[in-house]
């Protein structure tokens, strides 16, 4: 059995994408998941499978389309995964609030920092599969756009703390 936290993109965001918690809990249980804990209203679901990370992202992402009448992205991190995106934070002395992983598919591009606009006082690094960004006057009126984010979920810190630490419980 595995521990997995499922973040999905642009879910109760902006008034698009609207899935109340409670039912994004029961597609979980519908596709075999157990202990399934869902974590502010925001697309942030931790539970544990048999299946492969591949087989619980499908699982996941079929059952969502058929839901939401859509395709819904989602991106899966094992338990010791998000607690290492955690530990990796470049930026671990900055305010967590301010902090983001951005997290993604596949490793960021080499080329990622070289094709960044807008950027101000905003700090970035890459990670394994994350980009890390550290918003010095905060997101509200930021004008940094990362081309290669495009098909990523960001959380801030505190919320990956708190899915580190219940994936952890498990």
């Amino acid at each position: 059995m595995t521990t997995y936290v499922a973040l999905l993109r642009a879910v109760n965001v902006g008034g698009t994408g609207k899935l109340p918690m409670t039912e994004l809990r029961s597609v979980c249980a519908a596709a075999g998941f157990t202990n399934v804990r869902t974590y502010i209203a925001s697309g942030n679901v931790v539970f544990d499978s048999t299946l492969a990370k591949r087989a619980v992202q499908q699982a996941l992402e079929s059952r969502l389309e058929a839901y939401a009448g859509k395709a819904v992205g989602v991106l899966i991190r094992t338990g010791k995964e998000i607690a290492a995106v955690l530990q990796a934070n470049p930026f671990s002395n900055e305010a967590a609030n301010r902090t983001v992983a951005i997290f993604l598919d596949d490793a960021p591009p080499a080329d990622t920092l070289e094709h960044i606009t807008g950027r101000r006082n905003e700090q970035v690094a890459l990670g394994k599969h994350e980009i890390y960004v550290h918003y010095g006057d905060g997101m509200a009126k930021t004008k940094l756009r990362i081309p290669a984010a495009k098909n990523g979920t960001a959380r801030n810190i505190n919320t990956i703390a708190k899915l580190a630490q219940w994936a952890a419980q498990s």
